[in-house]
């Protein structure tokens, strides 16, 4: 039953058989012989037709005038809405005939990739709502009004084909650009960016590519640097001196940019398939292109399986976020009904007896599933004998066997192959749902060649795959690639393989990839992971797990390199307990504590049990290097959950380690990690000094791996301490020096960690200097960063200091609830130290909006924390708020009820008490400018009870000491008490 295939241009479809013209789902009404003479006009475009030729044509041996001709043409004019002096389709060239313009899709544009199996779109049904919905949104893109699009079903519905459908409408303008990429259930949730950087490359690839990798060479060098088969040497050369310090911020604003410049003359379409089995990167990348305002004629199409969702997958996660936001748009497709699947088959069969029962058993056994639909009809035209010039099948419709299942449908087809053409497609699946024929050709022991003939064939015969491209690989081999045209497809081929079979051709895959990539392996690391788990070669596997681990951390993809560095320890539990064995562990466990700390902070268990593992293998291998990353590890998980004894144990054994080695990395590291441990212990001299000693031992170009290893830049980290501790110590300018410089090596850097540390480290100094507005600013530019990359530590200070900043400045009910929420996040992630600091936000923030109880609760509270830790740093903080709260709650009690003056006396005395106290403890740390505060309160009240000579010389002591920071808040505060206190002591000796 062979038929001749439709001639498509525009919206409208010509049935050359049946002479027919259709717009979309609807026919057009036009004679017979018009519709003749418009196919004769398009079989022949782009060039002249005579009047002549089209007589002999449409009216071969009769006698017709030219007449005749002009009125067809006027009616095919009508039909199209085609205007003859500004014509779109027909135009008249003079006297001699005419000529058709428009745009004529080719034959391949007609069989989608995909579902049809070689059955065009004009036998497509059911999807007309669909599809105008698909065009309106498309639209909005045209119009620079970026669309993301979730297309959603069961496997086999027709999501592909829809989209194909789309797609081939749009490719009539020619400024229209299309990327596609697909996500592998095998390996793609562990590759970072996986199908977007597939559909970059495709379109770099593809003729005419060349400018959209001159493209993105110039706006986004982080991600071409990702695809190096398209790059020579010398630009790749040139192209990682561009990205030094890139960060995953950068990564997303260069792609911004690159779509912006993209999308310049026309629409950009990006398809993403499956997004089911997506790693979580390339999501996060759609809910940062869903944030942005700027307008962009972009348009996002992503298809998966609801079903195939996990529970926690991120996807549920963003998708819902945008839902809320209304940044995309969801077109779930149904089944097809009843009738839909009987106008099918009347387009498929129309000269096919017993039509209305085949189209009821069809209906019946798929279920309106639009894959299943298509292969049982396949399967029952195979069936179908002529008689009496009609078809029909040999059997009656009840008697026929049909299968239960799509999957039983595919099974039996590749049951028809012939032994060769099976075994291709089965080891075709193994390497993914794309595959190369000189990879296959390895795993069966056969000639490329040969593959691609029989590929080739099963091409020709519409049947499971097609071809996508010819790729190059580094060794200089030229392969042929072809994808299976539907997941279900892969999915059924790969399943049929015994575990021996499936073991030896996922081995034989893996070893010609390598030997094709060579010294490029690294592009192949996730890949081949899989490839050499699967083919049961765990060693090789191991080791590309750790690449692919380490790959994914240089994309800043960190979840990614979790679930490969796991995935590595479990299989290291396979190997005898070898010296070799133990290396491999020590090296994932020192990389999953660093990877661990980036994404669940520094106190999160699984980082004490990653470096915990690591310190038993360094002690069963002996002295090893390896020993400093871990130490230091340890030091900072018991430091964040204020176990500052062994922190600091653990910080003088690194130190220790260190000097015997002589080992300035690792001296670099000793310092830091002592530097912030005694200063939470309160001994600040020590701190600084080791802080200090660790800024000068550090050098830009030979730290620049320490951030990868330890988790932040040693420079920012030591210098954002040090701005700390010198404010502490009554050094208030160098502070601010400190600080600037901690921020400008971050932003040089481009860690985002290390950004992140910079940036709280900045808004904790503003708010020790009185300046809510910086702190807001620095902490909403830390959360910012925090969202993006999963910090959850910085998250939490952020919202903390930002909590702070607001509501100094008047948002008291919003700032309150932000600093609860960010120490409710403290304590989930595990952490302790410096929870008392915290505390004394909440609890100043209290006393501004007159809740003294509440304030005195929250002092209670960090007191709790400072008697069951060494975390003393804040104390007298603690002890001077808890008089000034004292003071301040008595005082509204005693204007509203009549109190006793003794009871003032006993309160006063509990507020000089506290303020002695934190005097005293300041005082033990050398902290002058808490020490300040602490004077200026004793002195507000001492000058309250008369004793102004008292007060004058406690605090004139403490101001004193000051050389610098004049300017800031605290120091004026106690510069004008001192002026009073000298006005009222003058004041006083006149009167006398």
């Amino acid at each position: 039953m062979e038929r001749s295939a439709p001639l498509t241009f525009g919206v409208f479809r010509i049935d050359t058989e049946k002479k027919r013209l259709w717009r979309g789902e609807q026919e057009v009404p036009l004679r017979q012989t018009a519709v003749a003479v418009l196919q004769v006009l398009v079989e022949n475009a782009p060039h002249l037709v005579t009047k002549e030729y089209l007589l002999k044509q449409v009216w071969p041996g009769a006698f017709v005038s030219n007449v005749v001709v002009r009125v067809c043409i006027r009616d095919i004019r009508h039909a199209l809405g085609d205007d003859a002096k500004e014509p779109q389709y027909v135009e008249t060239i003079g006297p001699k005939g005419y000529r058709f313009i428009g745009q004529i899709d080719e034959a391949k544009a007609l069989v989608p990739v995909g579902d049809q199996h070689g059955v065009g779109f004009e036998y497509i049904v059911g999807r007309g709502e669909e599809l105008a919905q698909l065009e309106e949104w498309a639209g909005k893109a045209r119009r620079g009004h970026r669309q993301i699009v979730f297309v959603t079903g069961e496997p086999g519905i027709g999501k592909t084909t829809l989209v194909e459908l789309l797609l081939a409408r749009l490719r009539r303008d020619k400024r229209v650009k299309v990327g596609r990429g697909q996500c592998f259930e095998q390996y793609g949730g562990g590759e970072p960016y996986l199908p977007i950087l597939e559909a970059l490359g495709r379109m770099c690839r593809e003729p005419g590519g060349a400018p959209v990798a001159a493209l993105l060479s110039r706006y986004a060098p982080t991600w071409m640097i990702q695809m190096p088969s398209l790059l020579s040497s010398a630009e790749t050369a040139s192209l990682q001196q561009r990205i030094q310090g890139a960060n995953q911020q950068r990564m997303l604003r260069e792609m911004a940019d690159a779509l912006e410049a993209l999308t310049n003359e026309g629409l950009f379409v990006l398809v993403l398939e499956d997004l089911h089995w997506s790693d979580n990167s390339t999501l996060e990348f759609l809910s940062y292109l869903a944030q942005r305002q700027e307008h962009l004629r972009f348009m996002v199409i992503g298809t998966y399986r609801p079903a195939d969702l996990t529970t926690g997958h991120l996807l549920k996660k963003i998708k819902r976020e945008m839902h809320v936001r209304r940044q995309c748009e969801e077109l779930p497709l149904a089944l097809l009904n009843l009738d839909e699947v009987a106008t099918y088959m009347r387009r498929r069969l129309p000269e096919v007896v017993g039509l209305p029962g085949l189209s009821n058993l069809v209906h019946r056994r798929t279920e309106g599933n639009a894959l299943f639909m298509v292969n049982m009809v396949n399967m029952l035209q195979g069936q179908m004998v002529k008689r009496n010039g009609h078809f029909e099948l040999p059997v009656n419709v009840d008697d026929l066997r049909v299968p239960e299942s799509l999957q039983q449908v595919i099974e039996e087809k590749i049951d028809r192959l012939s032994a060769d053409d099976r075994q291709i497609l089965e080891a075709g699946s193994v390497e993914g749902r794309e595959f190369s024929a000189v990879a296959v050709a390895a795993a069966l022991g056969r000639e490329p060649l040969e593959l691609e003939e029989r590929c080739a064939d099963l091409i020709r015969q519409s049947q499971f795959i097609q071809e996508t491209d010819t790729r190059e690989w580094p060794d200089g081999t030229i392969t042929a690639r072809y994808e299976f045209i539907h997941a279900l497809y892969h999915e059924v081929s790969y399943n049929r393989l015994t575990p021996g079979r499936r073991a030896q051709f996922h081995r034989r895959i893996g070893e010609r990839l390598e030997q094709g990539y060579g010294n490029r392996i690294e592009d192949l690391a996730a890949e081949l992971a899989l490839h050499f788990e699967r083919g049961r070669d765990f060693p090789r596997a191991v080791r590309y797990l750790q690449q692919a681990a380490d790959q994914a951390a240089q994309r800043f993809a960190y979840p990614e390199s979790v679930t490969h560095l796991t995935k590595a320890l479990e299989l290291l539990q396979t190997f005898s307990d070898t010296p070799e064995r133990k290396q491999l562990e020590l090296k994932c466990q020192i990389s999953l504590g660093v990877m661990l700390t980036a994404t669940k902070g520094y106190a999160a268990l699984e980082v004490a049990q990653a470096y915990g593992r690591a310190r038993d293998l360094c002690q069963q291998i002996g002295q090893t290097p390896q020993l400093a990353p871990v130490l230091r590890g340890l030091a900072a998980f018991y430091y964040i959950r204020a176990e500052l004894a062994t922190a600091r144990e653990l910080g003088e054994q690194l130190l220790l380690s260190a000097q015997a080695r002589n080992d300035e990395e690792l001296l670099l590291e000793a310092h830091f990690s002592l530097g912030g441990t005694l200063f939470s212990l309160g001994e600040l001299t020590s701190a600084l000094h080791h802080l200090n000693l660790g800024q000068r031992l550090y050098d830009p170009q030979k730290h620049n791996a320490h951030a990868l290893v330890y988790g932040q830049d040693p420079g920012v980290a030591c210098l954002s301490r040090a701005s700390q501790t010198l404010w502490l110590l009554g050094y208030p300018d160098q502070a601010l020096t400190r600080n600037q410089e901690a921020l400008a090596l971050a932003q040089h850097r481009a860690h985002p960690y290390s950004s992140g540390y910079a940036l709280i480290f900045s808004a904790i100094l503003h708010q020790l200097r009185g300046e809510p507005r910086m702190v807001q600013q620095q902490a909403e530019t830390a959360l910012r960063l925090a969202s993006e990359h999963g910090f959850p530590i910085w998250k939490s200070m952020g919202e903390i200091l930002r909590g702070w900043g607001i509501a100094v400045q008047g948002e008291t009910r919003d700032g309150i609830a932000l600093i609860q929420r960010g120490i409710a996040l403290w304590h989930t992630a595990g952490a302790e130290v410096s929870l008392p600091y915290y505390l004394s936000l909440l609890a100043e923030t209290y006393e501004k909006t007159g809740d003294f109880h509440r304030g005195l609760e929250v002092l209670d509270q960090a007191f709790s924390v400072t008697s069951r830790t060494d975390d003393h740093c804040w104390q007298a903080e603690l002890y001077r708020l808890k008089g000034e709260l004292l003071l301040q709650q008595f005082k509204v009690q005693g204007s509203t009820f009549e109190v006793e003056e003794s009871s003032e006396r006993e309160v006063e005395r509990e507020a000089e008490g506290c303020f002695l106290k934190a005097i005293d403890i300041t005082r033990k740390q050398q902290a002058k400018s808490l020490e300040l505060r602490a004077a200026t309160s004793l002195a507000r009240l001492w000058r309250r009870q008369g004793r102004e000579a008292d007060a004058c010389q406690g605090l004139t002591a403490s101001y004193g000491r000051f050389r610098e920071g004049f300017l800031t808040r605290d120091l004026q505060q106690a510069h004008a008490l001192l002026e009073e206190l000298h006005a009222d002591i003058t004041s006083t000796c006149l009167k006398t």
